[in-house]
């Protein structure tokens, strides 16, 4: 009888301490709860640049993860044969919001983006949607947003009715949940004229340089308006994330508004940060500042021979955030590489990165935007093959600019890209001559003369036309004599004439 008692006794004492370690302990705060992650997967059309992404994610609570991983350009087929849908699914989120449909649209271009309507882009979606529910992902399929095309009748005559169609089906088909964005973009547009509807969207450049009305994508206000209906619907599509849906739409916030108020009009200050590639007199900021309109103060406070860490630590830095520019682009690399001594040298994935994000952090902090621009190629050539020697500086500060969040203009990758096209005896077309910086050669393959300055200042003002679509009707058009470059991260083409 007593080893009995004794056997019971031990019994409630273990499932007592078992208990005990199940349970926080007094005075231990419990984990906060996971927060749900939704992640935006599709074209330009869902960007933060040019898509609703940024009104979508400010219209969720503060308890979801929102994951923008869409892509300017893409379709069904580029977005998976790219690697898009690979990292999409690297992110890990509960739920994926899929929309395509304006890149696979067929065309007599015949482009390679492009899919069969009848087989190949209802195939496409259906991967998707098995291959995020494999990964125990939640598929939300989403209708294409309508474009802007209004008719005689004041009414929206939509181009997407055949995509609709086709994802409805294979919504049904797979019993996946369905947001209708086609059919909710046309009855709020409805409400609206052309003129009104033209207010939420940024502009292009047609074929003569003019700039015009842009029908497909959306300024920070339109991404607010459209995001507020994904939102919604969200909340309806899947009744358990209704309550992550913000009860009261989104407002603006300042930084924000001011990029609609520049889109339609107001004054800007754009500030140049870097070495001798980008000052005047040699670099590409003199050709960048032509090309920008009356609307625009260009200030150039490019050095000679500075690099990320000597710019800082001599002052000038502190110069270009006394401009109080709205935009200040930074770009530096040429002077950080080993050998130019202790004062300036740096190493690309340490000191060179904390340097650039130290500028963004600054500049954020006066309340200018950064954009990092990758360092200019140097024009000298090997066996006919040129010589990339700033492939490391190039590659951290993507990197860096990725992490932080802000538009990276990849300089280098373009002009390597148009000096591949070229000899050398082409390429020195560019050079400079009698710049104070060059060293030895009496060819300068490092700075620029006029024409050199005209074509690379062009690259950047075109693609910072599209990584800040407000900043479009401030670039001045050009006649376009080749295929416009696709977008660097969701905005629309801009015409431009190549050299």
């Amino acid at each position: 009888m007593r080893s009995l008692f004794f056997f019971v006794v031990a019994t409630v004492l273990a499932a007592g301490f078992a208990a005990q370690a199940q349970s926080p302990q007094a005075g231990t705060p419990a984990l906060p709860p996971a927060k749900v992650r939704i992640a935006l997967i599709g074209d330009s059309t869902q960007t933060k640049s040019a898509g609703y992404g940024l009104g979508f994610c400010a219209n969720l609570t503060d308890d979801v993860v929102c994951i923008n991983d869409a892509k300017g350009g893409a379709s069904t087929k580029t977005y998976y044969n790219e690697g898009y849908w690979t990292k999409a699914l690297a992110d890990k989120p509960d739920y994926m919001l899929i929309q395509f449909g304006h890149n696979d649209e067929e065309s007599t271009q015949h482009m390679p983006r492009e899919t069969n309507l009848v087989t190949e882009y209802p195939a496409n979606l259906k991967r998707y949607v098995e291959e995020a529910r494999a990964h125990g992902i939640v598929p939300v399929l989403v209708t294409p947003l309508t474009r802007r095309y209004y008719g005689d009748d004041g009414k929206i005559h939509s181009d997407l009715l055949a995509h609709t169609e086709a994802m409805k089906k294979v919504a049904a088909e797979e019993k996946t949940p369905l947001i209708d964005l086609q059919a909710d973009s046309i009855a709020f547009l409805d409400t609206l004229n052309e003129e009104q509807a033209n207010l939420l969207g940024i502009t292009k450049k047609d074929a003569q340089g003019n700039t015009i009305p842009d029908k497909t994508h959306l300024n920070a206000e339109g991404s607010y308006a459209f995001g507020r209906i994904v939102a919604v619907d969200l909340g309806k599509a899947a009744p358990a994330l209704a309550k992550y849906v913000r009860p009261e739409a989104a407002t603006l916030p300042p930084d924000l508004a001011r990029t609609v108020a520049i889109l339609h009009g107001a004054p800007v200050k754009i500030v140049l940060a870097g070495d001798s590639t980008v000052n005047n007199g040699g670099g590409w900021g003199p050709g960048f500042c032509a090309d920008l309109t009356p609307n625009v103060d260009c200030v150039n406070l490019a050095r000679n021979g500075r690099s990320s860490k000597s710019y800082y630590d001599e002052g000038v830095w502190k110069d270009v955030l006394a401009a109080h520019g709205n935009y200040i682009l930074i770009q530096f690399g040429h002077n950080d590489m080993p050998g130019k001594g202790p004062e300036r040298e740096t190493d690309p994935e340490t000191t060179y990165a904390a340097n650039m994000r130290r500028y963004i952090n600054e500049a954020r902090a006066e309340g200018a935007r950064p954009v990092i621009v990758t360092s200019l190629s140097r024009r000298t050539y090997k066996d006919g093959a040129l010589v990339e020697d700033l492939t490391a500086y190039a590659k951290a500060a993507r990197r860096v600019a990725e992490e932080e969040g802000v538009p990276v203009i990849d300089l280098n990758a373009e002009s390597t890209r148009l000096l591949r096209t070229m000899t050398q005896e082409q390429a020195d077309q560019f050079d400079a001559v009698g710049h104070p910086d060059a060293t030895g050669s009496t060819l300068d393959r490092t700075h620029l003369n006029a024409h050199g300055s005209e074509v690379f200042g062009r690259m950047v003002a075109d693609d910072l036309a599209r990584l800040c679509p407000e900043l479009g009707p401030d670039v001045k058009g050009q006649a376009m004599t080749t295929p416009p470059r696709q977008s660097l991260d969701g905005a629309p083409p801009t015409a431009t004439k190549q050299p």
